[in-house]
Order: C-alpha cells, then sequence, then structure tokens
C-alpha cells in the first residue's frame, strides 16, 4: 500500500522559472490492482511516480509505503526500501546493453541478497519464460528488438516478487503488436500485485486499469474506479486482417496459386523467379516490397477485424510461490572479485582510440614517481651530505690570545682532547701496485682524530707505531665518489690495508686499520698530529720553507751539529744554510711576532728547506695560522655548555654543517619542489579531464544501475574496479620505467642528490599512483551520485 499526505514537488523552486510539479497532493492505493495515471506532457505524471517510488525526493508532505514512512532524502534506507518493495518498468527499457539477458534481469535478485547461482537460474529461468524470452537468455541486450528489450525490462521488475510495481509509459516506444504483449503481461501482474502505470493512451488505460487517476498542473483532477468493460478497439499495424480487403484476386496455374489482397485495384506488373528455396520478386511501379515469413513481425489472418477481450491477459499468469523469497536484504552485487572481474571486462571492451588515450595514465605514473623522487631527493638530509668533521667535534672561534687560550684549555681537566687547529686535513692515497699508475695519487679529505679516541677496528688491527694509521669505512665511501680509486684496485675499504698515505717532508704512513664510525675520519698518533695538522691542512700551497716538528725527523735526516731545538721558538736547519745562518742567529721566519732562533743544523741528501722545531712551536704556528681550535669530546652538550660559562664561543661542527648544507640547499629545494609540484598539477589536471570526459558519457549507466536499486557503493565499485585495472595495465609500466630511468640518474654525482629512490620512495610513488588514480576515478562518480536517480536520468551533463 502507498499513502501520499500533502505532498509538493517543485522544480527551480524560488525561481522565476518555478515549476510547482505535485501541488499539495493526498493519495492512498491499495496493495493491487492497475492504477494509471493519465494527463498531458508536463502534467505531472513521471514526477508523480518518481517521487512514489523514491526515484526523486519531494519538498514538503510524507509519503509511506507499507505504512512505513519513506525517507525524503537520498539515503540508505530509502534505497532499501524502494528495492524490496517496488519493480520498476520504464519507457526506455533502461537494460544493460553489453550485459546479457539472464545477467540483466539477475542483476535484480542480487540487489536483494540472493547469490545462490541456483535459485538465481530458477527464478530468472522462470520469468523469462513467462515473458516469452527464455530462448534469448544468453543474447545481449543490446541485440533485442524494442519490444523484446521491454519484457526483459518487465522479467526484472519482477523476478524479485516486490509488492508494487511502477510502469512509466512501458509501451511507449513499442509498437502496436508489442503494445498489446506488454500490456496484457502488465494487467496480469496486476492480478496480485499494486501496478501504478503512467500513459498517454487512454484507451489502453480503460480497458486495463481498474483505477484511473487524471492529472493536470500538478494535481489530481479525478481520481475514478474503471468499470469499464468494453473490448478494446485497437488495431496492430503490423497484422492484416485478409477478409477486410476490398479486392482479392487469385491466380491458379500450373499447381502454382498466388493471391492479391488490396483496398483498391492495382494494375501489377511482377516478375516472379523460384530458384530452390529463394523467391525473386521484381516489380514495375512499385518499390516497396516487403517480404512476410517465418523471421518478420508481420502476420497474414483469414478472418476479419475484431475488438481485443481481455481473455489475452490470461495465458501470462504468474505462480508467484515461485518467486516467494525467504530472505531480502538490500545488497552489493560485486564482491572483490567481482569488481576487478568487471573492471577487467569494461576496460577490455574499450574502443581502440580510447585505449590509446590511456597513455595518459602512462605519462602521469612516470611524473608522479619523477616529483615524489625528487622531493625526497631535494629534502632528504643525510650525514654523508654535510659531515666533513668527526661529529665529536666541537669548534672554538678564538679572536686574541689563541696561544694562552690553547694552553689553558689542554691544562683543564673538564677537557677530553683538544686539536691545535683545523681538524680537517688532506691526503695523498699512493699507487705502486700498478706500473702504469706508479706515482699517481687520489687525495682523500679527511678529519684528524687522536688514535687514543679509538677504541676497535673492523678490518686490520690497531697501529703499533707512530706511522700507522687507521681509516674509516666513511672517508673510503667518500672516495669512492672519484672513480679513479678503483683503477687503483681498490674496490672496497679492506683493499686500503698495507696502502700508505702521504704528506710532504713526512715519512709515509702505512694503512693497517678500518674503523666503523661513521665519521669521516683518519686516526693518527696524537704526537705526530702537529706536523699531519700543518702539512695536511696547507697540501695544496707548496711553499718554499716550512716547519715540522723534530717528533718526524725520519732515517735521512741526521742532527750534525749544535743542538736539538728544546725551547720554544728553536729551529734546526739545513746545514747548507750554515753561512746564513749561523747558531744564535734568528732568521727571517716568524712565528707571529715572534722569530725562529738557529740552534743546530741537520743534513739529508735530500732537498730540504725543512726549519725542524719543537712540537710546541709548531703548535703555536698552527694555532696562529688556523682560525679555530676544535675539541673533542664524547659529551658535546655538556661540554659546550661548560666552554660557554667560560666565556668560550663554542659551537657543535655537526649543527654547523648541518645547518650551512640546509642554507645552501634551499633554493634547490624550493626549485625541486616548485617543478614537482607543477608536475604533479598537470598529471592531476590531466588525469581529471580524461576521467571526467570518458565518464560524461556514461552518466546514464549510472542513472540506470541507480533505478533498478544498485546500491551507490556498487556504483563506486563498479568504477574503481575499472579504475584498479587501468592503473595496472597503463600506470604501473610507467611507474617501473621511470624507476628504472632514476636508477641510472642518481649514479651520475652532480644529479644524485636531487633524487632519492629507495623502498620508501617507490612504496609511497606506488600508493600515491593508485590513490591518485582512484581519487581522480571516483571524484566525478561522487558529485552525480548525490544526486537522485530521477535527476541523473533526466541530464547527461551533471556536476
Amino acid at each position: 500500500m502507498i499513502r501520499l499526505v500533502n505532498v509538493n514537488k517543485y522544480f527551480n523552486r524560488f525561481k522565476s522559472n518555478q515549476i510547482h510539479a505535485i501541488d499539495n497532493t493526498t493519495l492512498e492505493l491499495d496493495n493491487n490492482g492497475l492504477v494509471a495515471l493519465l494527463g498531458e506532457s508536463g502534467s505531472g505524471k513521471t514526477t508523480l511516480l518518481n517521487v512514489i517510488g523514491g526515484l526523486d525526493k519531494i519538498d514538503d508532505g510524507s509519503i509511506y509505503l507499507n505504512n512505513k514512512k519513506m525517507p525524503n532524502r537520498t539515503s540508505y534506507k530509502k534505497d532499501e526500501m524502494r528495492v524490496l518493495n517496488i519493480g520498476y518498468i520504464f519507457q526506455n527499457f533502461y537494460l544493460l546493453d553489453g550485459m546479457s539477458v539472464f545477467d540483466n534481469v539477475a542483476m535484480s535478485l542480487k540487489t536483494i541478497g540472493i547469490k545462490n547461482k541456483k535459485e538465481i537460474k530458477e527464478k530468472v529461468d522462470y520469468v523469462l519464460n513467462k515473458v516469452g524470452m527464455y530462448r534469448y537468455r544468453n543474447k545481449p541486450a543490446g541485440m533485442l528488438s524494442g519490444g523484446e528489450r521491454q519484457r526483459v525490462a518487465i522479467a526484472r521488475a519482477i523476478v524479485k516478487n516486490p509488492s508494487i510495481i511502477i510502469a512509466d509509459e512501458p509501451t511507449g516506444n513499442l509498437d502496436s503488436k508489442n503494445t498489446i504483449e506488454i500490456m496484457n503481461i502488465i494487467a496480469s501482474i496486476a492480478k496480485e500485485k499494486l501496478v501504478i502505470l503512467v500513459t498517454h493512451e487512454k484507451n489502453l488505460a480503460f480497458f486495463y486499469a481498474d483505477r484511473i487517476i487524471s492529472i493536470e498542473d500538478g494535481k489530481i483532477k479525478s481520481d475514478i474506479l474503471n468499470e469499464t468493460n468494453d473490448d478494446l478497439d485497437y488495431r496492430i499495424d503490423n497484422i492484416f486482417y485478409l477478409k477486410d480487403f476490398k479486392h482479392h484476386n487469385a491466380i491458379s496455374e500450373h499447381n502454382n496459386k498466388i493471391d492479391i489482397y488490396s483496398d483498391e485495384a492495382h494494375k501489377l506488373k511482377l516478375s516472379i523467379v523460384v530458384r530452390g528455396d529463394n523467391i525473386y520478386i521484381k516489380s514495375e511501379g512499385t518499390e516497396n516490397i516487403e517480404v512476410a515469413n517465418e523471421n518478420s513481425n508481420i502476420e497474414f489472418l483469414d478472418e476479419h477485424y475484431k475488438k481485443i477481450e481481455k481473455d489475452g491477459v490470461d495465458k501470462y499468469d504468474f505462480d508467484i510461490e515461485k518467486l516467494n523469497n525467504k530472505r531480502v536484504k538490500y545488497s552489493s552485487i560485486y564482491s572483490v572479485s567481482s569488481m576487478i572481474k568487471s573492471g577487467y571486462n569494461t576496460v577490455k571492451k574499450y574502443k581502440p582510440l580510447k585505449k590509446v588515450l590511456l597513455i595518459g595514465f602512462f605519462i602521469t605514473a612516470m611524473f608522479i614517481v619523477y616529483a615524489i623522487s625528487n622531493i625526497f631527493g631535494s629534502t632528504k638530509i643525510s650525514d654523508n651530505d654535510f659531515v666533513a668533521v668527526d661529529k665529536n667535534y666541537i669548534r672554538i672561534k678564538t679572536a686574541q690570545n689563541k696561544i694562552s687560550d690553547y694552553v689553558s684549555l689542554k691544562n683543564d681537566a673538564n677537557i677530553e682532547y683538544l686539536i691545535p687547529g683545523e681538524s680537517m686535513v688532506t691526503l695523498r692515497l699512493i699507487s705502486d701496485k700498478f706500473y702504469q699508475f706508479y706515482n699517481s695519487y687520489v687525495t682523500m679529505s679527511t678529519s684528524l682524530v687522536s688514535i687514543n679516541k679509538l677504541s676497535r677496528v673492523i678490518a686490520g688491527r690497531m697501529p703499533e707505531s707512530k706511522y700507522e694509521i687507521v681509516i674509516d669505512k666513511r672517508v673510503f665511501e667518500k672516495t669512492l665518489e672519484d672513480g679513479f680509486i678503483k683503477m687503483l684496485g681498490i674496490k672496497n675499504e679492506d683493499d686500503l690495508l698495507s696502502y700508505y698515505v702521504e704528506l710532504d717532508g713526512i715519512e709515509k704512513f702505512k694503512i693497517v686499520g678500518i674503523s666503523d664510525t661513521g665519521n669521516p675520519s683518519v686516526y693518527f698518533d696524537e704526537t705526530i698530529i702537529p706536523d699531519v695538522i700543518s702539512r695536511g691542512y696547507e697540501e695544496m700551497h707548496y711553499e718554499s720553507n716550512y716547519l715540522l716538528s723534530t717528533n718526524v725527523m725520519n732515517s735521512s735526516v741526521k742532527f750534525v751539529e749544535g743542538r736539538m731545538p728544546i725551547n720554544d721558538y728553536e729551529t734546526i736547519v739545513n746545514i747548507e744554510n750554515k753561512e746564513f745562518m749561523p747558531i744564535s742567529k734568528e732568521i727571517d721566519y716568524t712565528i707571529g711576532d715572534k722569530k725562529l732562533k738557529v740552534v743546530g743544523y741537520y743534513r739529508t741528501p735530500l732537498v730540504s728547506n725543512v726549519y725542524y722545531v719543537s712540537s710546541n712551536t709548531l703548535t703555536y704556528e698552527n694555532l696562529i695560522k688556523y682560525p679555530s681550535l676544535f675539541i673533542y669530546s664524547n659529551n658535546k652538550e655538556s661540554t659546550i655548555e661548560y666552554l660557554n660559562s667560560k666565556g668560550y664561543g663554542a659551537d657543535d661542527t655537526y649543527i654547523i654543517s648541518k645547518n650551512e648544507y640546509i642554507k645552501s640547499k634551499n633554493d634547490s629545494v624550493k626549485e625541486s619542489l616548485i617543478i614537482a609540484g607543477i608536475l604533479l598539477a598537470v598529471s592531476f589536471i590531466e588525469k581529471y579531464l580524461m576521467v571526467r570526459s570518458s565518464f560524461l558519457s556514461r552518466i546514464k549507466e549510472i542513472g540506470m544501475l541507480r533505478a533498478v536499486g544498485v546500491k551507490r557503493l556498487d556504483i563506486y565499485k563498479m568504477f574503481l574496479g575499472e579504475v584498479l585495472i587501468i592503473t595496472t595495465f597503463a600506470s604501473i609500466p610507467g611507474y617501473i620505467l621511470m624507476s628504472l630511468i632514476l636508477k641510472e640518474i642518481i649514479k651520475i654525482e652532480y644529479l644524485k642528490t636531487m633524487f632519492t629512490l629507495d623502498f620508501k620512495v617507490l612504496l609511497i610513488s606506488f600508493i600515491t599512483i593508485y590513490a591518485l588514480n582512484m581519487f581522480m576515478g571516483l571524484l566525478p562518480i561522487f558529485n552525480v551520485i548525490r544526486h537522485s536517480p530521477a535527476k541523473i536520468l533526466s541530464r547527461n551533463d551533471i556536476d
């Protein structure tokens, strides 16, 4: 039963072109019978039908379906009520053309929760047989005639055994013969159920309907019980009643008989050829010749026309028990597997041009991987990118009295270890293992640390003399960026063992161990660190005269006269300079405002202008030459706090390097982010336009599905399956290709910091591609699906 109470429906409400489509209508319809709604076009018949059936919403009033109030807004509850109680027969059929007749009808059962294949087959076969469409059950709906399509639509409406059938102009697109057949079926259904029929054909309404309601300007003009029992005067265009023709000529000769029927006398000139089972007719003066045989819809009856009687309805009696459903529940028609399968079949049927357009998904996937890799590469800050000094160092910038500051800090019990000058040195890694590279070397920039601060090595051993050193694997990794080191036969850090590094004037240092501290450091004997600082920092200056401490005098240097430099600012010089540099004379080499004083001589077979001094004197020179002091600490935070309390300007070298690196990289990061953002925006817009243009052609399909009861969630699933298939077969190849390209790009030294390609980038790119495609694919659907089914069906350009 349906009850309407003071229902109003407007179009363009509160606008100058407002239409009051349903005007304060109150109406009650019984549980069965055929109710016909009559009225001129625009009178409000279809609108009334749509609000009764839940396809459209009302503006005022209430509608009750089987004594339950129907929600006004488009909602799950409203959809549930109409799907479980109402079956629809539309003027335009609304079948899915690419789907078989059987599947179109079966879909209706799936919406009410029937999943059992055997039960579905029994019910669908039964209704198809009753409407005369069983033999076409496996045929695509798009290949049927209009009458056949409407029979399938009727089968779909009744197969779920609803209590109410709504038929909106069900014969509007049919010929006269099919009109009668369809009306007979509908009248048969009305014996057990309430059928609400909208039609323009009054004669059909008064012949079949039990109740007739006339609508005018949105109001019920009249509501009467139809007691007419007259026969229906309704001529079927494709049936020829032979006895009604005025003229009949019969020609019989040689066992051939030809009958000619016509309303007027004709002079026919026909040539007829019979060959095998084929008949060929040539006519002079008559161009339109149509053959009537068992395959045509033309029928010859050797009788007079007579009016249609109501006994034609009886042959379509339905056994409702065969359609009864023990359990009904508004259900989804798509599982995950069916969603994917449906999406695959849809994409597979794309036209060639549409498949070519999918290259846009391929390209945008490449853009996404590129952009995300660029963003991560530009914003990623790795210690390896900026850490040049051992992370345990604290830097002190001193303005005055550097020597006194150094002495004070060296004697401070709160200071672990102090470097007199710069921590950074440049060493030469030399090779004598290959003749073609003899005397060749690779320079290594590294941070200088006392061997006393290293507890263990991961390869080799700890040093046993002051000319043995340990090098950290991070130094090797940095040096490896220079491909030349591989040409020396060094492929991993272990290969460095037994190689040598050198500095001018000092005996070669043998690499005996490899550490793994994460710092770009080389560990030296503490006694010769001032010499390493002096020569390592000045590696590229090549002074004509320079200082070394007596700690590094090698076997080729022999002390020959005077005494060794014990005090500060004393030196021994090459004996070849004895004439110009006598003992006790100050020479023209100053440290600050102090000149060096000669106290002895050495002899060497090598050309040498080295001034050997005490370790303190060399330290003083380093302190004056270089702008900073470096303090080694395992607890930098407390050490910095202590130093600042003493008035020293102490900075964490790690933080300084990081901030300087970030500052230098900010511009390139902004540029990369802008480029990546543009690429993503272009991808977004391109994909949206592509999806939307494809989607607009399918709005009516969505309206059809919603009208026959498919859940909104199922509409999303249907398109989601399609998007997932497109993404998998069109986007993922682009994702893979760009990943392979980036894999090669990051091998290029000056590009590698611009991009990152790791599991995180690949995963985020993968998720972004699927998420973006799903968002773009479902966004247009969201904008449409929020409307009522009636509104969706009424237009193809919903925004």
